[in-house]
């Protein structure tokens, strides 16, 4: 069974075809259309395909996937093994629903939270039961240093460094890095140490365009063991969704 499965975000549309649960091929785009699709699928015969969505998708889209394959929009109303416990799964990000999907099908005899790193960062929690309460919503790395340079007069506005691991700074510079860098690493050990007292043997999944920079600052942390990085973890959870459907 070959599944196409597409994830529209707020910077960047990912998009992957897997046989059966295994991912054949990858990319992202920021400039996404119907013929982006029809090049990336060029020599693969489609048999399914599903969308997740920030907005509804546009229609001339959702028209050229029913062309070819088996079309499903994805939304929390699909019943799958993640069951939501979310007070308003109206309102839920599907990419944080995609992704505790992913997590609980990969280790599915885990407590798991998935921190999931883009325009926002996302602390979801799903246990081995596949119980979904919910999480938390945060800024995200790039969002921290661009209202900072918004919401003021005179702190300029400039990209995250990887490079930079100081605690505190001593020019503006510097010391705003140690605000949104050092600050959002402050901000990730605390969630997990606050589930981990909780759940002694949860394990952490990273995902998300910011994964990278998590990675090298909790690998060299005390919660190293319990670190992994997916980076197609949402990817992987909408092809489950499919799996889930046809079975």
């Amino acid at each position: 069974m070959i599944n196409l499965v597409i994830d529209i975000g707020n910077t960047f549309t990912k998009i992957a075809i897997f046989n059966n649960r295994e991912l054949v091929k990858s990319a992202a785009y920021q400039d996404f259309t119907e013929s982006t699709i029809s090049n990336f699928i060029n020599g693969h015969n489609v048999d399914n395909s599903i969308v997740s969505a920030v907005e509804d998708p546009a229609f001339d889209l959702e028209s050229h996937l029913k062309s070819f394959s088996n079309y499903q929009r994805f939304s929390t109303s699909i019943k799958t093994n993640v069951s939501i416990r979310y007070k308003t799964p109206e309102t839920l990000g599907l990419d944080r629903y995609a992704a505790v999907i992913g997590a609980h099908n990969l280790y599915c005899s885990q407590d798991i939270l998935v921190i999931d790193s883009g325009t926002c960062v996302t602390y979801d929690f799903v246990d081995r039961e596949g119980n979904y309460p919910g999480g938390v919503i945060s800024p995200g790395l790039k969002m921290r240093l661009t209202a900072m340079n918004y919401y003021t007069g005179r702190l300029p506005l400039f990209s995250p460094d990887p490079e930079f691991d100081q605690q505190s700074g001593n020019d503006t510079l510097s010391c705003m890095l140690a605000g949104a860098q050092t600050g959002l690493i402050h901000e990730a050990a605390g969630f997990i140490n606050y589930y981990k007292q909780q759940h002694p043997d949860i394990k952490i999944l990273l995902c998300g365009g910011d994964a990278p920079f998590f990675d090298r600052q909790l690998k060299n942390s005390i919660f190293a063991p319990i670190v992994k990085t997916e980076p197609h973890l949402v990817l992987s959870g909408l092809n489950e969704v499919i799996h889930q459907i046809n079975d």
